[in-house]
């Protein structure tokens, strides 16, 4: 996708309250193209959080990773259309049916409404999986990379827009589902920064020169002592590598 550094930036609202999810959206807007409303601010607010950051012109990345039966997912994915987000998601583990039900629900919606469709995007394996959580735990033998690739393709073929993966599946991911499927990566992490509870990360600019279409960011833009210094850094990073591409 052509899509400049400040729109392939991602922040993750991972917040508990509505003001402190405003103040962020008004400090960032500048410097972030998406906002990331997941489960702990959607649970807390609700869908004003989701009018208020496009109505301060950003767009919103709606993460609450639906995975249910196929009727239900689609009657989510409608009302997701409507709200008129930029993305949303669900677990590609739903599997076809269900990810083939969630596209052909939101099109037609959309299509009805004269909206453009949001991207739909599939969460394959969480960053906070490693190798042996995925054998010893979830009980799979395969590889990360193995199960990944496994997953996008299922999702490519229900026909999601891309999916939801680590930095470090990235290159396999374009390998196996070509050049214009969407790949978004949270687990990036700028240099010096913790790695909290990620097992899979990479720095902005690592994941934007292996192929990455969005990147998410959250704690350290959110946690720093001055978010826009260090969106700013994230974002001169990031054009570093995207200044070849214009």
């Amino acid at each position: 996708m052509k899509l400049s550094a400040r729109e392939r930036l991602v922040l993750a609202l991972d917040v508990n309250n509505f003001k402190k999810a405003e103040e962020l959206v008004d400090k960032l807007t500048d410097y972030v193209g998406v906002f990331k409303i997941g489960n702990q601010l959607f649970t807390a607010e609700g869908i004003k959080v989701i009018k208020m950051v496009q109505e301060k012109g950003g767009k919103v990345f709606l993460d609450l990773k639906f995975h249910d039966i196929p009727n239900t997912v689609a009657r989510a994915a409608e009302v997701v259309s409507k709200l008129g987000v930029y993305i949303f998601d669900l677990h590609t583990s739903g599997g076809y049916e269900m990810m083939k039900a969630a596209v052909e629900a939101s099109k037609k919606l959309s299509f009805a409404l004269g909206i453009s469709k949001p991207l739909i995007l599939g969460v394959t394996l969480l960053t906070s999986i490693n190798q042996e959580i995925l054998e010893k735990e979830i009980g799979i033998k395969k590889s990360i990379e193995e199960q990944v690739v496994h997953l996008a393709k299922l999702a490519e073929a229900a026909g999601l827009d891309g999916v939801v993966a680590s930095p470090w599946e990235i290159k396999a991911l374009r390998a196996a589902c070509g050049e214009d499927f969407v790949i978004l990566t949270p687990g990036i992490r700028p240099v010096c920064k913790s790695d909290d509870d990620q097992k899979r990360i990479m720095t902005p600019q690592e994941a934007i020169k292996l192929g990455a279409d969005f990147i998410v960011i959250g704690r350290p833009i959110t946690n720093a002592t001055n978010p826009v210094k260090v969106s700013q850094e994230i974002l001169k990073e990031m054009e570093e590598v995207l200044k070849d591409d214009y």
